[in-house]
């Protein structure tokens, strides 16, 4: 058994082979503010059989760059986001939206976003995406998807690959969520008596009418900003991309982008 430095001034007690020093085994991940002796007496109990050897899971390179209550606090981050499920991922619909294990024809069942109807007599599997536009806010889905993802990587008996990449899609993605912007152009119109018209023309958007006479083109804001559905799609868009958004910021409204990101 050996004590190894790890992330911060941390320890970690290590039990490996004793001929190869091979399959190294994490007894104890000890803070930094703990003495060094509480090794020696982690070393003690685990050589009297307190701890049984089959419980130690296989150290990973990442145990090195880890602080030790990582895993407490993400576990912390999971409960606290899965008793906010029956509260805040409900979209206006009433639809819930919750991650559970789902088989999949795979040899371990996977975890995946299920929507179960208001009515709760249909489940079925969504992307993480699809949460996040059904409710128009990134939280608590993206950060309870993050927890989840970082709790299961090493997990022999839970897939996450697929959750995996639908959170790096969304965290790498250009096109992002419209609300904040639907919201300030609201804002500015009964603030400020700014019309639509005004605001899309500051854009550049401008229309003709058969005497010559300029306006600005609303529908063409009304559609970037999720209050008019795309043409042959029966719901407007929660979505708008990024460039899009910071055009309308800037020119139509006069602030920075930041202010209407979510």
């Amino acid at each position: 058994m050996i004590a190894q430095s790890g992330f911060a001034g941390s320890v970690l007690v290590v039990d490996r082979e004793v001929d190869t020093l091979e399959d190294p085994r994490l007894v104890a991940h000890l803070g930094p503010d703990e003495p060094h002796e509480n090794a020696a007496i982690v070393c003690g109990h685990y050589l009297r059989g307190a701890q049984p050897a089959g419980s130690c899971r296989l150290m990973s390179s990442d145990d090195l760059r880890r602080s030790p209550f990582a895993e407490e606090e993400l576990t912390a981050d999971w409960t606290m986001a899965q008793r906010l499920c029956s509260r805040e991922l409900r979209d206006r619909g009433g639809r819930l939206h919750r991650l559970e294990l789902v088989q999949s024809g795979m040899s371990i069942p996977e975890l995946r976003w299920r929507r179960v109807s208001s009515g709760g007599t249909q489940v079925r599997s969504v992307s993480l995406r699809d949460v996040i536009a059904a409710l128009e806010s990134y939280e608590p889905a993206r950060s309870l998807s993050r927890s989840a993802v970082a709790l299961h990587r090493d997990d022999p008996h839970v897939s996450v690959t697929l959750l995996r990449a639908e959170l790096g899609r969304v965290l790498a993605s250009a096109i992002v969520l419209n609300r904040g912007l639907r919201e300030a152009v609201l804002a500015a119109i009964e603030r400020e008596d700014l019309s639509m018209s005004e605001i899309a023309r500051r854009c550049g958007r401008v229309k003709r009418d058969c005497r010559g006479n300029e306006s600005g083109e609303t529908s063409w804001l009304a559609r970037r900003t999720g209050l008019l559905p795309e043409g042959g799609n029966a719901a407007p868009t929660p979505w708008i991309h990024s460039d899009v958004l910071a055009l309308i910021s800037r020119r139509g409204l006069g602030i920075s982008p930041r202010e209407v990101e979510l």
